[in-house]
């Protein structure tokens, strides 16, 4: 076959943060398949053809984009941050396992790109400096009360956290208990950072602790850190933001 599929990660949203080896692929291909607000952030070649799509269409989108591929197109599957971190490429290798045969003999590769829980990591200084674990609040393709087992265990054995898609329009009460569930495990002063559309002239940080998070600081572009009893504030003064760091012998 001579089509070739790439799925890229766009980073968080700074082209800055975007790797030269996706600015590459993305030059190259005939083709972009993405969530549309993600094809937006991209310049390609002008004749690329875009094919925009709803963000809940993930295997349709996979699929369309192995069909192309395999009929000699250069494609470039996009996604926001990582493409392996709740994005396009395991639904395109879920696509590939039930789809066509020749579909497993396409020239595929996955290029990494920054996702947000680093970006917003390295805004407020080193909370995932020790153990963490990164969980989607989202029930959209797991039941809610397997989101909360596992964020029961991930708050029972120390773990940092990192907290995808904390709510949306249709998953407004979410959050609330989530955070609900926390509190009920963890003091009430680990810190807890709300980082919305960072690394994106928009960015908002709000730095706060569990006793005090509440829903309405976040919206579908927050990613949520929750840090643990070990982790560090040092205050800067001056109106300055505090760092915040996992010590790295933090049990």
């Amino acid at each position: 076959m001579t089509g070739r599929l790439v799925i890229v990660g766009l980073g968080p949203g700074d082209v800055a943060m975007r790797t030269p080896q996706v600015d590459a692929a993305l030059a190259g291909a005939t083709d972009l398949i993405g969530y549309g607000p993600y094809l937006q952030r991209v310049e390609a070649a002008p004749d690329a053809v875009r094919h925009a799509s709803d963000n809940r269409e993930e295997l349709d989108r996979a699929r369309h984009a192995l069909t192309l591929a395999a009929a000699g197109r250069r494609v470039a599957v996009v996604s926001s941050g990582d493409a392996g971190v709740f994005a396009m490429a395991s639904a395109v290798f879920e696509a590939i396992e039930h789809g066509e045969p020749q579909w497993r003999l396409l020239d595929i590769a996955v290029l990494p790109g920054i996702s947000a829980m680093l970006a917003v990591a390295a805004r407020v200084g080193a909370p995932l400096g020790h153990d963490f674990c990164v969980l989607s609040l989202s029930d959209n393709l797991k039941p809610w009360p397997l989101v909360l087992r596992r964020l029961d265990a991930a708050a029972s054995a120390g773990f940092s956290m990192a907290l995808y898609n904390p709510v949306s329009t249709a998953r407004p009460w979410q959050l609330g208990e989530a955070l609900a569930l926390l509190r009920d495990r963890l003091p009430g002063t680990v810190p807890v950072v709300f980082a919305t559309a960072v690394s994106r002239p928009e960015e908002r940080i709000v730095l706060t602790d569990l006793a005090n998070a509440i829903p309405a600081q976040a919206d579908m572009r927050t990613l949520i850190l929750v840090g643990t009893e070990t982790s560090r504030l040092i205050p800067r003064g001056e109106g300055r933001a505090a760092f915040l760091y996992a010590p790295r012998g933090a049990v």
